[in-house]
């Protein structure tokens, strides 16, 4: 009885895990149906108890209230092995078991009816059509063939019938919205749109991803081996037998290998020698296969071979006399002709050993060992080739070659001249403070302006309907009109000189100052005086002849150029900051820019949108002077450490010629208006006139030809000649030396 109560209470533990799998909450049974099925129960007990195979048989009250959901083929299962215990037991009984057969089975039912699922919802295969059992070979083998393969009663799968061609493919494409997302199955011949499942499952390999989303690749390690020391070990297995048994079938297959090196069918493995290959003859041929890996390689210098004087019969020539020998016994062994004595002998057999073959051999060796050898890659190359192919001067005349005039009655170093531009006049400034006016075809002095100071340079303006001349003297500009022109021209003049002065709304009053000239200066011909804070050093005048520019060096200050307006008498100051010590400045011929030119660089602004446009960079240590072509693409600039830099302004920053003709400084640098020509003036006493045609076409370059070097003044306290100038329409050059003389050359 107590076996019955335990199993009881156990088959009521089932039963409610049976209603809680179900999710159906069965309601409660009355006392006495809660009876008749513990009477039943002990029923079936009984009856296990009686038989054992029937009882390994009967599994109807394990898998009713296991919990699990079973299909309808093991209920049915049930009902039989319960009709094979029903024949064992009495009819009322077996009435019993029925009813209650069919309570569980209505019970059941409902809960299948309630929660019924396909039970190959999560079956899973790699071959979800298995129509074709072809197997995993390739379909082209089918190709040739009207059908794909066979299904599984062994008739054979014909090839479906495609009549599209690559229109209909076309069209497919364009019309149907699944074509991208549809395969062609090579299996079975169909078309099968892909899901957005597997797409997905596509893409995510494809980016080398898992193919399930919800796998974790970065799961937490578990750690089963750690620095803690742990009380049981986590295997303890014991080792196999194997482990510590020699194994047979490897001793068999030593055997064999044993026997076949023993009767040489296996050669065993030859270690090869490294050392051939590591080092090699240092003083082997070049052909030498092993040296070609050396790129570096340099053979040794060969010894030289024997001559006569080394035979042992040499010609009589060779043999020294008395007189040499002692000479040569007297001499350093580093200074003697030959190491050794030539000697004749009457046959090979009687030459002794040398005595200094050891002595030799070791300083070939030395020789070999201490030689510094260095491969220098040389090429043939024709000295005549190098030099550039320039035409004969003779070919690129006119240019002045003679000296035909010379201007005397300075007293002073001749710092200044200008020409005016009808090229009849010459004016030239001095130490001596006066300023003179030449007739350029006569030499003669026409008039005499003193100014009362040393001139520092002086510009004729170049504007031919007026007659004026600027004048550097000291820290003033004096402006003069000398009366050489006709009344026209004068008239004009004067109408540029009485133009009204701009009246500054500030009234404030600038470093420049206006002033005009009275009394002895005026009927000199001087008209204006403009004043300066510094002493000026150059002044240039704008091509239009109303703009004047002048220079005043000074680190100190800001206010190194100015640039006047004679027509209505203002002066500004174009820079803020100057950057360097300005030497020269020059106009545009024919641009609105600006060249200024410092110690080392040449700066060149535009003045209507006041700002720099290009830097040329002169490689030079002092720009003393510059100029600039006709054209204004080109410029010159000569500097004190004797160089001459010709620069392209469309080329580059840099000089397109670097000229050293000259041996000292150079002091001033011309360009012609006309003629493709230009000249130095240096304190070697020389000017240097050079050719220099400007093509037309951008992609050729300047042709520059020294073609003349003019000599005629004196050196006089280390000092040459210091400008130079040329006629606005012949081809003739002016110079001014220290010698206190102008030099007039055609």
């Amino acid at each position: 009885m107590e076996e019955s109560s335990s199993r009881n209470t156990r088959s009521s533990e089932q039963r409610e895990e049976m209603e809680k799998v179900s999710g159906k909450t069965v309601k409660k049974r009355s006392k006495d149906e809660e009876d008749e099925e513990q009477e039943q129960v002990e029923v079936f007990n009984f009856n296990n108890k009686c038989s054992e195979e029937e009882e390994d048989r009967s599994d109807s009250e394990d898998s009713v209230f296991s919990g699990l959901e079973d299909s309808g083929s093991d209920s049915e299962d049930d009902d039989d092995e319960d009709d094979d215990e029903d024949l064992k037991v009495e009819p009322e009984q077996t009435r019993q078991i029925e009813e209650e057969d069919k309570k569980k089975e209505a019970a059941v039912t409902e809960v299948e009816e309630e929660k019924q699922e396909d039970e190959y919802q999560h079956d899973s295969s790699d071959e979800e059509d298995i129509r074709n059992t072809v197997g995993n070979i390739p379909m082209e083998w089918y190709k040739d063939f009207p059908h794909i393969g066979y299904n599984l009663d062994g008739k054979k799968i014909y090839k479906p019938i495609r009549n599209k061609d690559e229109l209909d493919d076309f069209l497919d494409k364009m019309e149907d919205p699944n074509y991208w997302r549809t395969i062609h199955d090579k299996q079975t011949g169909s078309d099968i749109v892909l899901s957005d499942e597997q797409v997905e499952l596509v893409n995510r390999l494809q980016r080398g991803q898992f193919g399930d989303v919800n796998f974790n690749e970065y799961q937490p390690q578990v750690e089963f081996f750690s620095q803690d020391v742990m009380l049981h070990p986590v295997t303890n297995r014991p080792a196999d037998k194997r482990s510590f048994i020699p194994s047979l079938i490897e001793k068999e297959k030593v055997s064999k290998l044993v026997h076949a090196i023993k009767m040489g069918w296996i050669k065993p493995r030859r270690t090869e020698d490294d050392s051939r290959g590591r080092y090699y003859d240092l003083w082997t041929n070049e052909d030498s296969s092993l040296l070609a890996r050396h790129k570096m390689h340099l053979p040794a210098p060969k010894a030289p071979l024997p001559g006569h004087q080394e035979s042992y019969n040499p010609p009589p020539e060779y043999l020294f006399t008395e007189e040499e020998r002692a000479l040569w016994e007297q001499q350093d062994a580093s200074d003697r002709k030959l190491p050794f004595v030539p000697m004749r002998f009457s046959s090979l057999r009687q030459v002794p050993a040398f005595p200094r073959f050891l002595h030799e051999r070791f300083e070939r060796c030395l020789d070999l060992y201490l030689c510094p050898r260095q491969r220098k890659m040389r090429v043939n190359v024709n000295p005549e080739d190098l030099i550039p192919k320039l035409p004969k001067p003779k070919d690129l005349q006119p240019f002045p070659t003679t000296q035909s005039l010379v201007y005397r009655g300075h007293s002073g170093l001749v710092r200044s001249i200008s020409v005016s531009p009808s090229g009849q006049w010459l004016a030239s400034g001095s130490d001596d403070g006066s300023v003179r006016f030449w007739e350029v075809c006569s030499s003669r002095c026409m008039k005499t302006v003193q100014v009362g100071g040393a001139v520092k340079s002086i510009a004729w303006n170049p504007n031919q309907s007026v007659c004026l001349l600027a004048v550097a003297q000291d820290s003033v500009v004096l402006i003069l009109s000398p009366p050489l022109a006709d009344r026209q021209i004068v008239l004009s003049t004067e109408r540029l000189l009485s133009g009204q002065r701009e009246v500054e709304s500030t009234g404030e009053v600038g470093p420049v100052k206006w002033s005009d000239v009275e009394g002895e200066e005026l009927s000199q011909g001087i008209r204006l005086k403009i004043q300066h804070p510094k002493a000026v050093h150059q002044v240039t005048w704008h091509a239009k002849g109303d703009y004047l520019a002048s220079v005043m060096p000074d680190h100190s200050s800001h206010l190194q150029v100015f640039i006047h307006q004679v027509s209505r008498r203002r002066s500004q100051n174009p820079f803020r900051k100057n950057k360097g010590l300005v030497q020269c400045v020059s106009f545009h011929p024919v641009r609105p820019y600006f060249f200024v030119g410092t110690q080392r660089s040449v700066r060149i602004y535009n003045l209507v949108k006041q700002e720099m446009t290009k830097k040329l960079q002169a490689n030079s240590k002092w720009i003393s002077s510059m100029a600039v072509h006709p054209g204004g693409d080109h410029v010159i600039c000569g500097s004190y450490d004797c160089r001459l830099s010709w620069f392209d302004l469309d080329l580059s920053t840099k000089p397109y010629k670097m000229l050293r003709h000259h041996k000292k400084a150079v002091r001033g640098v011309a360009y012609h208006r006309l003629y493709p020509l230009f000249a130095s003036a240096s304190d070697d006493g020389s000017v240097i006139v050079c050719h220099g045609t400007v093509y037309s076409d951008l992609l050729q370059n300047p042709l520059i030809v020294p073609v003349k070097v003019l000599r005629g003044h004196v050196i006089t306290h280390d000092l040459g000649v210091l400008d130079v100038t040329f006629h606005p329409t012949q081809p003739w050059i002016f110079s001014s030396g220290a010698d206190a003389t102008i030099r007039l050359f055609t």
